[in-house]
């Protein structure tokens, strides 16, 4: 009788830590009883995968920046995509053979094998030059596909409904991981020097596996727990979760659906003017770090340690105002306008920062309209591309989000890495010209955003209709 009053006793004050949570959370988002704990961990667990990009980003610049020449990076956005076209054949059939929990292990332990390599690579004497051009296309088909693999193991705990409501949450550990990632990696880029924080990247990503494959048990543990309470609908759904995915590849899926197809052509336009904004960005604060060091004013760092700097801080403003809009805008504009209509808001604010970056290119301005747009893709835009597939099957939330936020993601690179070259090489254009090509650009994304609005509706009406 004891044993069971104790019991009692605990259950009590774990259900009212519970709802001191959920009241806590209620002015960011609409979390309803008993949901808090396992938002929460998949939030710890996306904070926990953006912390580790983050503390290694800067090392990709410095490394890159310091032996090549910022055209470099657009330029190697086309062996990025040609890469995916591999990666993802790899990734569907990985999925269609084994469980979510053992697909996001593997796969986050190939990327931890690969950080060490790079920092034995060092050890052992590469030059920076080629080692710099090595890690850049690791790094961008790393951060894209792990981030994208999340987002499927996310939509696969959430019905549409839910997903809405909790995903605003999730996302905020992405931001929050982004500013202390990017805070953290300027505090230790001196002390620790760029190649010792690969190894603190693997490290945090460990933590990232043990954290996943926890979330999944849970998930199964607590319908096993609560018997009754537990539906038919929500046992089948668990049973299907636990089963790996239908044989099929991820561009196949892509093709065959004109939705998926519009948020592919979407993605790549996206790109197409933030990877233009990273060379716009790249260029001018290399210049900047040049001119600091013939005038003795970079303070006794190095080219390296000058742009690692930068680039750190740059990460920090656009995280911070990332972390603010996710906070305090993203719930209320999913309420407000819906998902939809949440894809409106980066075109306006990149129309808007590059047509101002089109009368003049300094150091101050693009640092601060790169970090407002970027902050609004890292906070609304990348929540809002989750949520997108809230409606969709199993097999297009993990292989088709993951073939459209890779291959397409660098499709869009690969064809600014040709706009820059185009206008490099044959008509010497300044960076303002483009500027100007983004504007145009972000009329395309416009259009794209509204096709997707239709299809989303008429896919909202025939799940209802079924």
């Amino acid at each position: 009788m004891g044993r069971k009053a104790g019991n009692a006793s605990v259950a009590m004050e774990k259900k009212g830590s519970r709802l001191t949570v959920e009241r806590l959370l209620k002015p960011f988002t609409d979390i309803r009883p008993g949901e808090a704990p396992k938002a929460l961990l998949l939030a710890l667990n996306i904070f926990l995968l953006l912390l580790a990009y983050y503390i290694i980003k800067p090392v990709r610049n410095a490394l890159l920046l310091t032996g090549n020449e910022a055209e470099m990076q657009s330029y190697l956005a086309g062996a990025q995509a040609i890469l995916f076209v591999l990666v993802i054949k790899g990734f569907s059939t990985l999925s269609s053979r084994v469980a979510r929990h053992v697909l996001i292990t593997w796969v986050t332990l190939f990327f931890i094998s690969n950080l060490v390599i790079f920092y034995f690579l060092h050890v052992f004497g590469m030059a920076v030059g080629p080692l710099g051009i090595i890690f850049f296309i690791w790094i961008g088909i790393f951060n894209v596909l792990v981030v994208a693999q999340f987002w499927g193991f996310a939509n696969d705990l959430y019905t549409e409904e839910e997903g809405k409501r909790l995903f605003p949450l999730i996302a905020f550990g992405a931001t929050l991981g982004g500013v202390s990632g990017s805070r953290i990696a300027e505090g230790i880029i001196g002390p620790l020097g760029v190649y010792k924080m690969m190894l603190v990247s693997a490290a945090v990503l460990v933590i990232c596996i043990l954290l996943a494959v926890h979330i999944h048990r849970r998930e199964i543990r607590a319908c096993d727990e609560n018997g009754a309470a537990c539906t038919e609908e929500r046992k089948f759904r668990l049973k299907t979760q636990q089963e790996p995915l239908k044989k099929g590849g991820g561009f196949k899926l892509v093709f065959k659906s004109r939705y998926l197809l519009y948020i592919a052509l979407l993605i790549a336009i996206y790109n197409f003017i933030n990877a233009t904004g990273e060379y716009i960005i790249n260029d001018v604060s290399q210049r900047a770090a040049r001119q600091a060091l013939q005038a003795g004013t970079a303070g006794g760092l190095g080219m390296e340690q000058i742009i690692g700097k930068f680039f750190a801080d740059y990460q920090f403003l656009t995280n911070l105002l990332a972390l603010v809009i996710q906070l305090f805008l993203v719930s209320r504009i999913f309420k407000w306008v819906g998902v939809g209509g949440a894809l409106l808001f980066l075109p306006a604010i990149a129309l808007g920062g590059y047509g101002t970056i089109a009368f003049g290119a300094s150091l101050m301005l693009v640092k601060w309209v790169k970090s407002l747009e970027n902050g609004t893709d890292y906070s609304l835009m990348n929540t809002t591309k989750a949520a997108l597939f809230l409606i969709t099957p199993r097999e297009e939330k993990y292989k088709a989000k993951a073939a459209i936020d890779t291959f397409f993601v660098r499709g869009g690179d690969a064809l600014a890495a040709l706009s820059v070259f185009v206008g490099t090489t044959y008509f010497s254009f300044a960076i303002e010209r483009y500027a100007v090509i983004n504007v145009v650009m972000v009329a395309v994304w416009i259009a794209l955003c509204v096709l997707i609005m239709k299809e989303y509706k008429k896919l909202k009406s025939r799940r209802s209709a079924s």
